[in-house]
């Protein structure tokens, strides 16, 4: 999201140690007398790659070959679950999706901040309008924020909400509009919003409670980075659910991806400081507190489509397997165009998301009622984009 993307390692070579994994020198004499042919024969060479450097009293160090084998059996530790995993991904991207997994008309799109300070008009609003028309888009995730460090949110933020959510129910009747909220957490950095700080979870709810008595039709809230089981995160969602039931309003969140591996998330967080993902049991935990939940299934490293495709539907599967039938479930399409570290543009594309959806769907709950897909986001999306989405899962003009 706009919050926080992106990351890498790089690796570099040092040049090899004398010895280590090299050629031996060529046999030489040791003295004058030798050289002169004075001295006893050279003896012969040793066999190839059974020494390195020489040492005292003419013995060999016989480690060359064990080196060269545990590298080799280091890189094959490596490399075998890299090859194993982009096979099972390729193999999860294979098949025909069920008749009938496409748009519930339950979809929505991420909007920009520019829909409430004051750049969009009456006209942006009519094309965005006649833009969703016959799509299934319900919900429009407006960005209102981002709240301060500290939870409040100064109205002067969202100057022109009022004058956006009456165009919008006139223009498109049938679309609610969503204030999105968010902010940078302070789990991997000291700055920013502090979710074990009482006081700031306190100023988020009343924060939400003064945007939604603007006229908004729900939350929406994208809050990162945020780690897999944080139990302050938990009881914020359960006071500002009571928030949004007593407005008759939606609570909606923007979820991390799912474990791909058991307890994934816990090895990169000891490695990087950055555990990504969130695991199985803390996205149902989250999905059970709300309204709605849209898995960000975007920004994933993967090199192919058929590989990010083959990703997203088993982000797909899991996140099904926890969200409650009551709860709606969104999965993410990239309707943006970066390439850089964790996302490459050519393998993350919307034909390859809305098939590895379809293919999720398919094989974990075909008949999901309260499922659909998210667009992030509207200022970097293409006309390509909008006919992959609109050919695939709307299912339009066939």
């Amino acid at each position: 999201m706009e919050h926080e993307r992106a990351g890498g390692t790089g690796t570099g070579a040092e040049p090899a140690a004398a010895g280590q994994g090299q050629e031996p020198d060529a046999p030489r004499p040791t003295d004058p007398e030798a050289a002169d042919g004075d001295g006893p024969p050279p003896e012969p060479p040793v066999p190839d790659g059974e020494s390195g450097t020489g040492g005292a009293g003419g013995k060999t160090k016989k480690w060359p070959r064990r080196a060269r084998r545990t590298a080799l059996a280091l890189v094959l530790v490596l490399l075998l679950p890299l090859l194993a995993a982009g096979i099972a991904l390729r193999v999860n991207y294979a098949g025909d999706p069920a008749e009938g997994t496409y748009t519930r008309n339950k979809d929505a799109i991420w909007l920009g901040h520019a829909w409430v300070d004051g750049r969009k008009t009456d006209a942006d609003v009519t094309a965005l309008a006649r833009r969703l028309q016959d799509t299934g888009i319900r919900d429009l995730y407006v960005h209102a924020g981002p709240l301060e460090h500290d939870g409040t949110l100064p109205k002067s933020a969202y100057p022109r909400a009022r004058w956006l959510i009456a165009a919008v129910h006139r223009a498109a009747p049938g679309i609610r509009v969503q204030a999105w909220l968010g902010d940078n957490l302070a789990t991997e950095t000291p700055d920013g919003l502090h979710l074990a700080d009482a006081a700031a979870r306190t100023a988020v709810v009343q924060s939400t409670r003064e945007i939604l008595a603007t006229g908004f039709d729900g939350a929406h809230f994208d809050l990162e980075p945020l780690h897999s089981g944080d139990k302050n995160y938990l009881s914020l969602l359960d006071a500002l659910h009571k928030v949004t039931e007593a407005a008759d309003v939606p609570l909606s969140v923007a979820a991390h991806q799912i474990d791909p591996l058991p307890a994934l998330h816990s090895v990169a967080g000891a490695l990087t400081g950055h555990p990504k993902w969130w695991s199985q049991e803390f996205f149902g935990q989250v999905a059970r507190r709300v309204d709605q939940i849209a898995v960000m299934s975007y920004d994933t490293a993967m090199p192919l489509q058929s590989l990010y495709g083959g990703y997203v539907a088993q982000q797909t599967s899991l996140a099904l397997e926890v969200t409650p039938p009551s709860t709606d479930l969104l999965m993410g399409l990239p309707f943006f165009h970066e390439t850089k570290l964790g996302h490459r543009a050519a393998a993350e594309t919307v034909p390859a998301a809305v098939r590895g959806v379809r293919l999720g769907l398919s094989r974990t709950d075909a008949d999901r009622e309260n499922f659909g897909v998210a667009l992030y986001v509207d200022f970097a999306a293409t006309e390509a984009d909008w006919t992959a989405y609109e050919k695939d899962w709307v299912h339009r003009g066939r």
